[in-house]
């Protein structure tokens, strides 16, 4: 299993999470966060916003189908400008439903 991580703009999160829903995969978490990437923020006039609204996306999948979800992602929030975001993936060794008790997804 595998946890993806995408950090993208907030006008794009329902897109991601309508795109990612028709493709079979509904289950995700929605956070809203702030931060900056390499462009260290941005300026108009003399005013500097060090740190912009994000919303992070969060969703587990099995190994099989991150490449999928990852292009799914990356095409549904695209804009072509700076700051369109992130994703981040990394191992999950177990996932327990609280629930149950059951382990795995």
């Amino acid at each position: 299993m595998k946890m993806i991580r995408a950090i993208i703009r907030p006008e794009r999160a329902e897109v991601v999470a309508s795109s990612l829903a028709a493709a079979g995969f509904p289950a995700l978490t929605r956070m809203d966060v702030y931060g900056r990437g390499k462009q260290k923020g941005i300026s108009f006039d003399a005013i500097k916003y060090e740190e912009l609204p994000k919303s992070m996306l969060m969703i587990v999948v099995e190994d099989e189908n991150v490449s999928k979800v990852t292009s799914i992602i990356q095409v549904s929030a695209l804009t072509g400008y700076y700051g369109d975001g992130k994703i981040l993936i990394t191992p999950v060794d177990t996932a327990y439903t609280i629930r149950t008790g059951e382990e795995g997804l």
